[in-house]
Formats: C-alpha cells, sequence, structure tokens
C-alpha cells in the first residue's frame, strides 16, 4: 500500500514538474527521455527494497537509489509547486475575463517562459547539491572546537581536551581512503580522550569487519570510551530467531573490545589525575519518540557523587532534555549523537543554522547549555539512508574543558 500511495504522489509532482520542461519545447522525444528516466528512478527504488539486502537496512545499491530518488524528487517538487502556484493564478484570471464577457470563451492563459525558467533554475540547486553531497560531501570531514568553562572542575583537569566521534555507521560505508582520513584527522588532534557516542552498525556486528583494523588505531592518553546507539541492537533487521540477534550484539560488544575501546553499559569510570578525578558515565541507549530506552542513569551513576565532575555519554539527546539536565547529582556536560542533523541543512558558524530534523529534536547539533549544563551534539562520522550529507557535514568535536567562570 505505502508503495501506491508513494507511486500516486510521485506521478503527481512528475506531470506537474513536467509543465517547465514543456513551456520550452512539446518535442515528444524530450517528454518521452522525461518519463522514462523518471520511471527509472522510483522502479530502481522499488526494486531495492524488494531485494534481499545482506549489508544493512539502507547499505550499498539501496542508499544510492534512495539518494538518487532524492535528487529528482525534490527538485521535481520545486518545479511542481513553481507551477501550482501559476495555475492558483491563470485559473481565476480566465474565469473573470469569461464572467466579465472579456473572452467569449473560457481560455486559460499559457504558461509562462520566464517563471519556466526561475522554476527550473531554482530546481536545479537542490538537485545538484543532493548529487554532490553523495559525491563529496559525506566524507568531508570537520573538525569543530568548542571551549566550556567551569567553575568546579577539579584543577588538574584545566585544560583537558576531549575528542568525540559519533554515528559511524561502518555499513554504509564505502571509501577506505576516505575514512582513514577521517581517522587521521582525528588522531591529529591529540586529545587526553576520545569518546565515541554510539551506532556503530546499520544493523550487523559484520558489518565492522572490513573496518576494525583501522579504527583499532584510534587512541587517546587516557583512552576510547565508547557506548550503544540505537542501531547497534539489532532493531532494524529481521533476525531468524532472539537468539541470532543476541549473538549479533554480543559480538558487536566484543568488537569495541577487540579495538581497545572500553565500552560503557549503565555504568562509570574515573580518570584520575594528581590526586583529582573526573567521572565519565555512560548509558545504553535511551531515545523518546519509540526508541529503545535501555538506558539506566541510576545505574550508571552508582558510586559518582554529585560533588564529582561527571561527563556523561548518551547517544539520544532527548535524554538530556527529559532525564538529565535537572537530575540531581548534576552531570556537568553531556556528549550525544543520534541525529546526524539530518545530513541536509544551513549552516552559517555564528550566525545561522537550520535543518528540517530540528523540528524532531530540540537539540540536534553543537553545544547547547541550560543552568550552567551543557550537551553537545555530534553530527556524526557516517551517514545513514541518504548516501551524501549537504550543509551538515560529518564530524569530529573537540572540547576543551576550562576552569573558571564563563566569559561574558
Amino acid at each position: 500500500m505505502r508503495w501506491i500511495i508513494l507511486l500516486a504522489f510521485y506521478f503527481l509532482v512528475d506531470i506537474y514538474g513536467y509543465q517547465a520542461v514543456r513551456s520550452f519545447s512539446k518535442n515528444t522525444w524530450i517528454a518521452i527521455i522525461y518519463f522514462v528516466v523518471s520511471a527509472i528512478v522510483i522502479g530502481n527504488l522499488i526494486l531495492q527494497f524488494n531485494h534481499p539486502n545482506e549489508g544493512g537496512t539502507f547499505s550499498g545499491g539501496r542508499g544510492y537509489a534512495i539518494g538518487i530518488f532524492l535528487a529528482f524528487f525534490v527538485s521535481k517538487i520545486v518545479l511542481a509547486v513553481i507551477m501550482l502556484g501559476e495555475d492558483i493564478v491563470r485559473v481565476p484570471i480566465a474565469g473573470i475575463q469569461r464572467i466579465f464577457g472579456e473572452s467569449e470563451a473560457f481560455s486559460i492563459p499559457s504558461r509562462r517562459k520566464f517563471l519556466s525558467t526561475v522554476a527550473i533554475g531554482l530546481a536545479a540547486i537542490p538537485f545538484a547539491s543532493l548529487l554532490y553531497g553523495m559525491y563529496k560531501g559525506k566524507y568531508d570531514f570537520r573538525v569543530l572546537r568548542y571551549t566550556l568553562y567551569f567553575e568546579d572542575l577539579p584543577d588538574a583537569f584545566d585544560g583537558y581536551r576531549i575528542s568525540q566521534i559519533s554515528d559511524i555507521h561502518s555499513g554504509s560505508f564505502d571509501n577506505k581512503n576516505k575514512i582513514e582520513y577521517g581517522i587521521e584527522l582525528l588522531k591529529e588532534q591529540d586529545s587526553d580522550l576520545v569518546v565515541f557516542t554510539g551506532d556503530l552498525v546499520n544493523n550487523l556486528a559484520s558489518e565492522m569487519e572490513d573496518w576494525k583494523t583501522m579504527f583499532s588505531r584510534v587512541n587517546a592518553r587516557d583512552g576510547v570510551f565508547s557506548i550503544l546507539g540505537n542501531h547497534d541492537y539489532g532493531d532494524y533487521h529481521n533476525w531468524e530467531s532472539e537468539e541470532a540477534k543476541t549473538k549479533n550484539l554480543e559480538k558487536l560488544k566484543k568488537t569495541h573490545a577487540d579495538m581497545g575501546w572500553d565500552l560503557i553499559l549503565n555504568e562509570n569510570r574515573f580518570i584520575e589525575k594528581n590526586g583529582e578525578r573526573i567521572a565519565v558515565v555512560g548509558v545504553e541507549n535511551w531515545g523518546a519518540g519509540g526508541f529503545k530506552k535501555a538506558g539506566d542513569l541510576e545505574k550508571a551513576g552508582t558510586g559518582v557523587d554529585r560533588e564529582d565532575f561527571k561527563i556523561l555519554l548518551s547517544h539520544d539527546p532527548s535524554h538530556w532534555e527529559q532525564e538529565v539536565k535537572a537530575h540531581e547529582k548534576h552531570y556537568h556536560l553531556t556528549l550525544s549523537g543520534h541525529t546526524h542533523g539530518m545530513q541536509f541543512g544551513i549552516e552559517i558558524p555564528g550566525w545561522f543554522k537550520w535543518s528540517p530534523v530540528q523540528y524532531r529534536y530540540k537539540h540536534w547539533a553543537g553545544i547547547y547549555e541550560e543552568a550552567g549544563r551543557y550537551i553537545n551534539v555530534n553530527r556524526g562520522f557516517g551517514f545513514l539512508a541518504y548516501p551524501g550529507r549537504v550543509g551538515i557535514w560529518p564530524e569530529i568535536s573537540v572540547i576543551e574543558l576550562k576552569k573558571g567562570p564563563k566569559p561574558a
């Protein structure tokens, strides 16, 4: 049924989008090429989703089918909206002319070629952007640096640096050289601690086999700490049995250990320097809106005092909003991921930040602060579904902790 609805909507958008092309030429061959290409795009999408995909829900050919479909479909929606807007004006004008006798017959004015030209020009922007995002944007790694001030930070940790990556989604990768570049960029930051905040794979632990050796090179003076994200549990895969699903999760946990990463599952670790300490607390996935709630903040914080300086690793930022930021133990800094910034948006650092995902998540990318408690929502290292990024680039966060009041 969902395919029928999609096909019907796609067909209507296609017809309206074609009106802009038709304003330039009514050549039959142009029409044939237009609709044949449209049929191939939607046909390939349906074929990919009705063909077994062992590598993960949106990986391989299925991911590219989604990307190409979006590039064409979003562009045609732009065309259709402008053409529909023109019709909203054309039809009433024709009716008025007929009613007041300005014309003997009901005749709709022809489309304006200028408006069709503008429509095609505007439609080319998302089309080119989405194709660029697939070609280059998905591996255009950026290092984003933040300095956060805390009056109760232990003196020994003044200037302490944390590198964060999130949402690797290894089952989507297709270029070892690009991933190696991203890992080397992470290592170059030379931070005291590296943390990974969930979603190592799309579904299957086996997705990491080709990448495990590469990611095992990630290290830091105080180690690499990691947690699980919603995709790591295999909940989006059709398993032959619960036993197979359980074995997959155990294999994934072992992968963290094989890479030398300390996987924290509703637990905590202390880092000590010069007789002082900070706590790193890690919860399993906890997400609002139907996502898995395996995280147990009370259990994770066992043995951690309110006076301890605390860094919480929690995959889904909705956890911070609903449970963490008002918690009596005062979690100073929460590090999350999950949203990917929707892999699409517009950012002008320090001036403007927008993505459709902001209508779903209050905290969706970057640093947020409330009552002296902070959260960083990492935009993700990898990608999922749409195999690209436009405006929201893959991120390595580097956070420096400073002792003292926040500068005015």
